[in-house]
C-alpha cells in the first residue's frame, strides 16, 4: 500500500450546500481517513489520508462536490507522514480566531 496524505482547501460555493456530510459519506465509502470542516473565509478544508489511489479518487470527487456546490479552486498540500487518523469525521475549524 502506497500511503499518501493531503490537506485540501476548497473554494467556491461550498458552505451551506451539504458539502461536509457529502464528503464524509464519500470518504467512508472509499475507506480513507481524515477530517472535513468549514473555514471562516467560506472555504472548506479536507485532510485525507490513505492509499494513494483512494486519496486521488477522493480528490477527483472533491473537484465536483455535491449537487448544489460550485467548486472554483482546490489547493492541495501533500504529505507522507501519517497523522494517525483512525476514521473520517466532521470537525470544527477556526474555533480560536
Amino acid at each position: 500500500m502506497a500511503f499518501i496524505g493531503a490537506v485540501i482547501n476548497i473554494r467556491g460555493v461550498v458552505q451551506g450546500v451539504g458539502f461536509r456530510y457529502w464528503c464524509l459519506r464519500h470518504a467512508q465509502n472509499l475507506g480513507v481517513n481524515g477530517t472535513v470542516g468549514n473555514r471562516r473565509d467560506g472555504s472548506v478544508q479536507v485532510i485525507v489520508e490513505g492509499e494513494r489511489a483512494l486519496v486521488e479518487e477522493m480528490i477527483r470527487e472533491l473537484k465536483i462536490g455535491p449537487t448544489y456546490a460550485h467548486v472554483t479552486d482546490l489547493d492541495i498540500e501533500w504529505y507522507e507522514q501519517p497523522r494517525a487518523f483512525k476514521y473520517f469525521n466532521v470537525v470544527l475549524l477556526d474555533k480560536n480566531d
